[in-house]
């Protein structure tokens, strides 16, 4: 019995012969044993017991595919299992081949391209770690200047609050002066709210900012909004300073007309001094510093003017403009001509009676001394005061005399009683003015203490 055997090469289909014995070896292969192989080989079944195999038969039986691999003589054949595993083991030993002679190759490109990545990133972390560095300095350097700006307006504001206090120190010196009690006190005017000057500058630079800046800057949080309120409280003071200031000036400036005024009415000279006055001293001039602030210009004005009302009031004290009575002045007889009551012939009446009680205060009209205090003649009791500027007073019908001759009198001081001594007809004061010994009207010293508003003592 021969077998018919086929060779297949790689890729090509397998061919399969009928078998004669096909059906036999269906029927018995589950019984069959590997022993039967053999006997099988041996001693085939007869060929009346073979069916012949049909295409369907053929049909039937599945496909096998095997490769064969060969060289010259040599050959394998391998299932396609087998094939495709060889295959792909080859594939990846390729790959992995190809992948490391890639690295070996390449290894300096990709060594030097990480280096040069990482000092890239080391380059970028060193510029974004200068950057910041750089932030922190200015934010350092714009909180040391915002120091520096802090420390140098406080240090504006501490020499201007200095400035401020010698400005009060100086307001104070320029007091309207009344040592002498010859001047009425200046009322202080009120000034409106909205009428009040702007804060004056020291250095005449300060810039005022506009309400609504202003209010920003005093809503201000932090140290910058309490610099602008301190400011804003100097700046308070400051307005006040300067319009006290202003008043005064302008006090002193109306008194100095007055009492000029009140002067050159009566005829007397303002540049008189008083026969009690003593005064003298070394001459030093009184100079403004050529680099002086109108703040202390016009203190320099104002000091001037100070000491020509000065001067002024020591004038005026020394005229006799109040009344020799205090309370409301009675008049009985004016000065001039009348009918004399004893005599009733006319007569000259060199002064004006004031009628009074008895015992009731009489007092100087001016400073002066005292030239007469006794007993002379129709007077009765009578004392004489020489004051300056040729001026003299006289008081008769005293009841009592209280000062003697020589003796220095000061305004409003007490000289003696009212009575009626002498040529009298009832109590009375006999009060009489003269100017280098002729006899002036009263009343045109007491109408000019009427204008100065100091008729009644202090």
């Amino acid at each position: 019995m021969s077998h018919r055997v086929l060779h297949h090469r790689a890729g090509e289909p397998h061919a399969y012969a009928p078998h004669p014995h096909h059906d036999w070896v269906a029927e018995h292969a589950a019984q069959r044993h590997p022993d039967d192989d053999e006997a099988y080989a041996a001693d085939p079944p007869p060929a009346s017991t073979r069916r012949k195999r049909t295409a369907s038969d053929v049909a039937r039986v599945p496909a096998r595919q095997d490769f064969t691999l060969g060289h010259g003589a040599w050959q394998v054949r391998i299932g396609p299992v087998a094939f495709w595993i060889c295959v792909g083991t080859l594939v990846i030993m390729a790959g992995w081949a190809g992948i490391t002679a890639t690295y070996f190759a390449f290894h300096d490109d990709v060594l030097a391209r990480l280096i040069a990545r990482q000092a890239a990133m080391q380059f970028a972390y060193e510029d974004r770690i200068a950057e910041m560095r750089a932030q922190v300095d200015r934010v350092t350097s714009r909180q040391l200047l915002d120091q520096e700006q802090f420390d140098r307006r406080l240090d504006q504001i501490a020499k201007r609050q200095a400035a401020l206090e010698a400005r009060s120190s100086s307001l104070g010196a320029l007091t309207d002066p009344a040592i002498t009690g010859a001047t009425k006190p200046t009322t202080r005017a009120i000034t409106p709210r909205d009428a009040q000057p702007k804060p004056a500058p020291i250095s005449g630079t300060t810039f005022i900012a506009p309400a609504a800046e202003r209010y920003a800057a005093l809503t201000e949080p932090g140290a910058a909004g309490a610099l602008a309120r301190l400011q804003d409280s100097l700046d308070h003071v400051e307005a006040r300073q300067t319009a006290s200031l202003n008043a005064l000036e302008k006090a002193y400036d109306g008194n100095i007309k007055r009492m000029r005024g009140v002067l050159a009415d009566l005829g007397l000279s303002a540049a008189a001094r008083s026969a009690t006055e003593g005064t003298g001293g070394p001459f030093v001039p009184y100079r403004l510093a050529s680099a002086a602030s109108p703040f202390e210009q016009q203190v320099h004005r104002i000091a001037i003017v100070r000491a020509q009302v000065d001067k002024l009031a020591h004038t005026i004290a020394t005229v006799p403009l109040r009344q020799p009575v205090t309370g409301e002045l009675d008049p009985s007889s004016g000065f001039g001509v009348r009918i004399d009551p004893f005599l009733n012939r006319p007569a000259m009446h060199t002064g004006i009676d004031f009628r009074g009680s008895t015992g009731e205060a009489v007092r100087a009209t001016a400073s002066g001394t005292v030239t007469a205090a006794g007993w002379s003649g129709g007077y009765g009791r009578m004392v004489e005061i020489e004051h300056a500027n040729g001026v003299s007073t006289r008081y008769g019908h005293l009841s009592e005399i209280d000062v003697k001759v020589g003796q220095t009198i000061r305004l409003g001081q007490v000289i003696g009683r009212l009575g009626s001594t002498g040529r009298s007809t009832g109590p009375h004061l006999h009060y009489e003015t003269r100017i280098d010994g002729e006899a002036v009207d009263p009343d045109r010293f007491l109408r000019a203490g009427v204008k100065m508003g100091i008729t009644q003592f202090p």
